[in-house]
């Protein structure tokens, strides 16, 4: 099994440097490459499905198998879920990139990159503890970066920036929490950090309250590292800069997997560290209510087609961490939460992958995205229609899909913590007011989907282009819009929507029996009656609001007629000075404090060096620093000579009138003496010291690393 699972992980990365070399001659054959490796890939994880689904004993977990470097990758009914839902979003978007970037520069790279982030994301569902976790999060961190810079325009390189910055970032503070972790535990093992925060264990020689602080510390910092990729707020901010300029392939793996390899992140700070923990459940729950209503709001007022899926996005993963927040909140009785999380999760990454795709055939056939350009598009369309249609109906909760089965479980688990506060059988952080606000933030952030994707749907498949002729060339491409290879992955892709929320029993529910063995769910699975009155009034409730919000806000507020009797346009009302970025971490990470911490290393840099000078002056009374000739060395009196006979020379046939008489011997002295004196100060300076220091020391760790393979 260990050697499968490293075959899972670095199978499409070494495949990625064989497609590459392959395209350098043939680039039909390298697609074709492509499409077999993910391909095979996706085979290899039904292979660990049917293998887990038909094993005994349940979907326990295998001892973790090492890879070597420390790697260790294990399998359970979660991995080999989501690594078989990547693969297939891998295989599908390397389908339809063949056809999106036939007129895109740089191809070769783009595949390149495609295969070596496949790889890394697949190591980060296998990992079996966050050492492993964390390397194979950086390397997909700095792959897919390239998927956002690919068109290597100014927006595309400023996005490009900024979700690099991001994910450095991110992933520093949370290497300095693995450390305090490993620090306090000894190890990083999921399964040995079981129940951590319950139950403490350290090996640091300190009290309990202190052990207690540094695994906060620890946790914190790590949550901030997977929260960053995963687009929590307030690290949401490269979402909605990323994907309108990515190419819509890579969006949808962008938005569907990449932040769930975050999530992943989370949920096993939360299932094994804090499992249970209250406080915990706590903070992931208010991080998850404001992504969830700010993504919603953002992408209301948004005028984008992919910025609008982008900040769509950013409100899921808030959906998917209430229900993870409300598994920590509802402890003993979490199922419900753990089981709605879960699926959102999935649910969430198929349906992006149907969106993303259907924004994409619009972009690669009139290369624009901006609603008022694209409007009627999609008219006499109708398969594009429906795949829109599938994915739209999928995110909105709308019931028979699979979207309102996972919203629905979660807005249980909400209604289940606040019936158990009034009745006295937990005494929760959130009184049973607070959590009926939240409820109600819940079915907004709901409403604020219908009512967006409304919006999206009714600009591109209903109503018509301002401009006729445009409109005319729209209705002409009929057929010819998307390829059949194309057609036929966005289809699938779509169709998966649907069937799942029609048979939410017999396939939404074993997804989540699969699954849910990660997140450590604890009290009986509740049996569901998806069609209720009660679960389908909080879907309702949803439609309402999303219905008043398209109808009231969107057509009376968001739209405006630029020429009083002419049809009204989309307008953002969204104000510039808002952004996150422009308004803060621009200014303040890169402005403000490069510039105070650069001041003060200078003045602490100089200050070293006057106290040196100092001692050197007073204590230690330094001779004066010796000069080895007084006129030079001999090189540079030889060579003085030799100029101020070029000199005399020169005065006896040119300059005869103003003839110049310089001493060279003195003058090449002079540099010399000055020259020497610098380079004794610098050799006798700590700077310079610490320089050697800092040089030794690294050349001791890399001893140290060979020694210890």
């Amino acid at each position: 099994m260990g050697l499968l699972l490293c075959i899972a992980v670095f199978f499409p990365m070494i495949s990625a440097i064989i497609g590459y070399l392959i395209g350098r001659y043939n680039k039909n054959m390298r697609n074709y490459f492509a499409n077999a490796v993910t391909g095979l890939e996706f085979v290899l994880f039904l292979v660990f499905l049917i293998r887990i689904l038909s094993g005994s004993g349940g979907f326990q977990g295998e001892i973790p198998q090492i890879c070597g470097f420390g790697l260790h990758f294990t399998m359970d009914g979660f991995r080999a879920l989501y690594g078989a839902i990547a693969a297939f979003m891998w295989f599908m978007s390397t389908v339809f990139s063949e056809e999106y970037l036939t007129h895109y520069r740089n191809r070769n790279r783009y595949y390149l990159f495609l295969l070596l982030t496949l790889g890394a994301t697949e190591g980060v569902f296998l990992s079996a503890d966050f050492y492993t976790t964390f390397i194979f999060f950086e390397i997909m961190s700095f792959t897919s970066y390239v998927w956002v810079a690919h068109e290597e325009e100014k927006e595309a390189l400023r996005a490009a920036g900024t979700y690099l910055a991001v994910a450095v970032i991110g992933g520093l503070v949370m290497l300095m929490g693995i450390f305090l972790l490993y620090s306090l535990t000894g190890t990083l093992m999921f399964e040995e950090l079981k129940g951590l925060s319950g139950n403490l264990v350290y090996k640091a020689n300190m009290s309990e309250a202190a052990a207690r602080k540094r695994l906060w510390a620890a946790g914190i910092c790590m949550l901030f590292g997977f929260g960053a990729k995963a687009g929590a707020f307030p690290l949401h901010i490269w979402l909605p800069k990323a994907h309108p300029v990515a190419p819509a392939p890579a969006s949808a793996l962008l938005s569907g997997i990449l932040t769930k390899a975050g999530m992943f992140g989370i949920l096993a700070l939360t299932a094994y560290i804090f499992l249970g923990n209250g406080v915990w459940g706590s903070l992931i729950l208010v991080i998850g209510v404001c992504t969830m209503a700010l993504g919603a709001v953002l992408a209301l007022f948004s005028v984008n087609l992919k910025r609008t899926l982008a900040c769509s996005s950013v409100s899921q993963i808030g959906f998917i961490l209430v229900g993870v927040g409300m598994s920590g909140l509802l402890s003993g009785e979490n199922t419900l939460a753990v089981r709605g999380s879960l699926l959102h999760m999935v649910n969430h990454s198929l349906i992006k992958l149907a969106l993303f795709m259907a924004a994409g055939v619009v972009y690669m056939n009139i290369h624009k995205l901006d609603l008022n350009d694209i409007r009627g598009f999609g008219r006499k369309k109708p398969l594009l229609n429906y795949i829109f249609l599938m994915g739209a109906l999928g995110i909105g909760g709308v019931p028979l899909w699979n979207g309102y089965v996972s919203k629905t479980l979660i807005h249980e688990s909400i209604v289940e913590y606040m019936e158990l506060v009034r009745e006295g059988a937990m005494t929760g952080i959130f009184s049973a007011g607070v959590m009926k606000g939240i409820e109600w933030i819940f079915l907004v952030s709901g409403g604020l989907t219908v009512a967006y994707m409304t919006k999206l749907y009714i600009a591109m498949f209903v109503e018509k282009n301002s401009d006729e002729a445009v409109q005319e060339k729209f209705d002409s491409l009929k057929g010819s819009y998307m390829n059949k290879v194309s057609a036929a992955a966005l289809t699938i892709s779509a169709t998966l929507l649907p069937v799942m929320g029609f048979l939410p029993g017999q396939v939404m529910g074993r997804i989540a029996d699969l699954g849910q063995g990660f997140l450590q769910p604890a009290g009986e699975s509740h049996r569901m009656m998806w069609f209720s009155f009660e679960n389908l009034k909080g879907a309702a409730v949803s439609l309402v609001i999303g219905a008043f919000v398209y109808l009231v806000i969107v057509r009376l507020w968001l739209m405006k007629a630029e020429v009083k009797g002419e049809r009204k346009v989309y307008v953002n009302r969204w104000y510039r000075y808002l952004d996150l970025e422009n308004l803060i971490y621009r200014p303040i990470l890169l402005q403000a404090l490069p510039f105070v911490f650069g001041v003060a290393c200078r003045v602490l840099d100089s200050l070293v060096d006057w106290i040196v000078v100092v001692l050197r002056k007073t204590v230690y009374k330094d001779s004066k620093i010796p000069h080895e000739l007084e006129e030079g060395t001999p090189v540079t009196h030889m060579l003085g000579v030799f100029v101020n006979g070029l000199q005399r020379m020169a005065n006896a046939t040119i300059w005869r009138k103003n003839p110049k008489n310089v001493d060279y011997v003195h003058q090449y002295a002079l540099t010399y003496e000055e020259w020497s004196e610098e380079r004794t100060i610098i050799a006798r300076s700590l700077s310079f010291g610490l320089l050697l220091f800092c040089a030794g020391l690294i050349f001791t760790v890399i001893y140290l690393l060979f020694r210890m393979k």
